[in-house]
């Protein structure tokens, strides 16, 4: 499960801006189909941001590892909402092969 208030920390040191909490949205995305993803995404209000007014966070577990990935996103366009954020971390990741996008 992730941590709320890590979640939040991260999303101010990585955008160096104020993030609070708002809310928690189950996802689950498919492809073709089939589940790609399946989780919570925490949607935190920006303060100080220069162009977005919230960001996405929620973590995965790293494969073999008993460590998670956390992932962040701004709502900037084209991401509108926490299901966008979510698509725009595994096409990045795709992207990048797997690498940290």
């Amino acid at each position: 499960m992730d941590d709320v208030e890590h979640l939040r920390q991260s999303i101010e040191r990585l955008y160096d801006c104020r993030a609070s909490h708002e809310k928690a949205v189950p996802i689950k995305e498919t492809f073709q189909g089939q589940k790609v993803w399946e989780g919570v995404v925490h949607a935190n209000s920006l303060t100080s941001h220069p162009t977005a007014k919230r960001a996405y966070a929620w973590s995965s577990p790293i494969e073999e590892l008993e460590k998670r990935k956390v992932y962040a996103v701004l709502e900037l366009p084209p991401v509108q909402g926490a299901a966008d954020a979510v698509r725009a971390a595994i096409v990045a990741e795709h992207k990048s092969g797997g690498r940290d996008a």
